[in-house]
């Protein structure tokens, strides 16, 4: 009895394996005839046995499923990530077994897979169509799994499309991997021209500096995006309404990188966005002592003591901003309203005043401070214009300031800068 039961297995096993054989080649055939959903069809039939195939049937199975589903590019989103992965199904079962034969058709297809995907990305992102544009570029990293930083623009876009579940989600892949987003470019100055070049490689770099036609070789790494991509799984995490979890982000990046420049400012924009300005202050500040020069965390300490009314502080800020960088126009524009704020304090009290002695002596005092004030605009008004001639808001100001100290000559002048901006734009 024993015997017949064995045999009755073996046969009803070798029936199941010709029927998985022959509907996996009725599939191969329909797409070499590109009937994709012929393919479909008749692989859906086998889905159900993929847990008993070998593995050499399995390999075969997820390579077919992967082709029907890509439809040479024209499937749907849907279908096309379902496609990439069964690829990353086909991939892990070879690598299992030892034996790679669907793994390089595979291979061979991703090139092509991966610019098609690149190409819809960028055209997209042309378009402003995020929700395509980052879909894609999650697509070209699933074809292309060592290109992270396409998964890394996905994460991006996913967030500038608001779909923050997909961006939380993304991000997380990116930390999980230790993705820092650090790369190293290889430049030499061209003699000839004097211009920068960036080249493929350190060889291909020194082998145009020993010919003597470039000079100064030096190799650059990029910041890191540690910090980067906590803040933006913070930002979203506070979108959301979920303020413990963003700062359960920040903490678990600051575990591993607690003295990460981009980190700490990343944290201090979280604490801005709570309103939480102490501490946005001191993180800051410690961002500022690794990297004292960084123009714009400068003008933003000088935002932060302007709105909590530490003038003296926040003056102080935005010279040093100006000291760093003496193109910083907006530091000039934001030191004139500080001081325009004053004037308006100046002019409300002086509109308060009475008639008596005491009262006109008081309002002389604050004419005097009011037109001394202006006095102090002027040169930072000159030096925006110095820098932009054609901004009109400066003209214009430095226009009207001259009309109040009663300064003829240099109104005139103005007046005739803001008229010949005026018919310009």
């Amino acid at each position: 009895m024993k015997r017949i039961v064995v045999l009755s297995l073996a046969l009803l096993i070798g029936a199941f394996s010709f029927a998985q054989k022959k509907e996996l080649k009725e599939a191969e055939k329909a797409i070499k005839n590109n009937n994709f959903a012929d393919a479909k069809a008749v692989l859906s039939k086998t889905e159900s046995m993929v847990s008993a195939m070998d593995d050499k049937t399995k390999a075969k199975f997820y390579f077919l499923q992967g082709q029907a589903l890509y439809a040479n590019g024209t499937g749907s989103d849907t279908d096309v990530s379902a496609a990439l992965k069964n690829f990353k199904l086909l991939r892990e079962t070879e690598k299992s077994s030892g034996k790679m034969i669907y793994t390089l058709k595979v291979n061979e297809m991703n090139a092509s897979m991966t610019n098609d995907f690149i190409t819809k990305a960028q055209n997209a992102l042309g378009e402003k169509n995020y929700a395509v544009s980052y879909k894609n570029f999650e697509n070209a990293y699933m074809s292309s799994p060592s290109d992270t930083l396409y998964l890394y623009n996905a994460a991006l876009l996913a967030t500038s499309n608001q779909s923050f579940d997909e961006a939380i989600s993304l991000f997380t892949k990116l930390q999980e991997m230790n993705y820092t987003g650090i790369n190293t470019s290889y430049a030499a100055t061209e003699k000839e021209s004097g211009d920068e070049q960036i080249f493929p490689s350190a060889s291909v770099r020194d082998i145009a500096v020993k010919m003597g036609t470039h000079t100064n070789s030096r190799n650059e790494k990029s910041e890191s995006k540690v910090g980067e991509i906590a803040k933006n799984i913070a930002l979203i995490y506070i979108e959301k309404g979920e303020t413990d979890k963003a700062l359960a982000a920040i903490d678990k990046a600051k575990a591993t990188n607690p003295d990460d420049f981009n980190l700490l400012v990343a944290e201090a924009n979280v604490r801005y966005k709570l309103d939480q300005k102490d501490k946005y202050k001191v993180l800051v500040s410690k961002a500022l002592s690794i990297n004292p020069n960084n123009v714009d965390l400068l003008f933003n300490l000088g935002v932060v003591s302007a709105d909590e009314e530490e003038y003296d502080a926040a003056k102080g800020y935005y010279i040093k901003a100006l000291e760093v960088d003496t193109t910083y126009n907006r530091a000039r524009m934001n030191l004139v309203a500080m001081l325009f704020d004053q004037v308006q304090k100046y002019v409300d009290e002086m509109n308060g005043l009475g008639t008596s002695a005491a009262d006109d002596k008081r309002y002389n005092e604050l004419n005097e401070l009011k037109n001394s004030t202006y006095m102090e605009a002027i040169p930072f008004l000159n030096g925006v214009l110095e820098h932009d001639p054609n901004n009109y808001d400066a003209a214009k100001t430095l226009m009207e300031i001259y009309s109040v100290l009663d300064d003829q000559p240099n109104f005139k002048l103005m007046k005739a800068k803001v008229d010949a901006l005026q018919q310009d734009n």
